[in-house]
This record gives C-alpha cells, sequence and structure tokens, in this order.
C-alpha cells in the first residue's frame, strides 16, 4: 500500500509536465493507471501498446519518456 502512495506522489513531480502535474491522484487513477494497454513481448524487448484512442495516451508516452532520462541512481 505505502509503494503505491510513493508512486502517486513521486510520479507528478518526476514525469509530468504542464497541467497533468496538478492532478489529484483520483484523476491520476482515472487518466493514466486505467488506459488501455497491452504489454508485447518480441525477440527479447518488452513493447508497452497503448490504445490510440485514449486522449491522454501522449502524456503517458511522454511521461514514460521522462522517467527514462532520469540517471540511474545505482
Amino acid at each position: 500500500m505505502q509503494i503505491a502512495l510513493d508512486l502517486l506522489a513521486w510520479m507528478p513531480m518526476l514525469a509530468l509536465a504542464g497541467k497533468a502535474r496538478l492532478w489529484e491522484p483520483r484523476r491520476l487513477r482515472l487518466r493514466l493507471f486505467t488506459d488501455a494497454g497491452q504489454l508485447v513481448t518480441t525477440g527479447r524487448r518488452r513493447i508497452l501498446r497503448l490504445a490510440a484512442h485514449w486522449p491522454w495516451t501522449h502524456d503517458i508516452t511522454a511521461a514514460l519518456d521522462r522517467l527514462a532520462q532520469l540517471p540511474n541512481p545505482g
């Protein structure tokens, strides 16, 4: 339970930008965590395929790109 609360607290600060950074936890769950997606393994890579029609797909992909650019802590 604590990990989920930490994720809700740190994700807007580290990954989101613009108006999405100000979203409350309930709105984050509605818009980002309920997206229709499919995790596909091809070769040795895992690919997350998100539904193109979802209005917040761009926010999710931008957040994942920002998280990928963070330095490795360990």
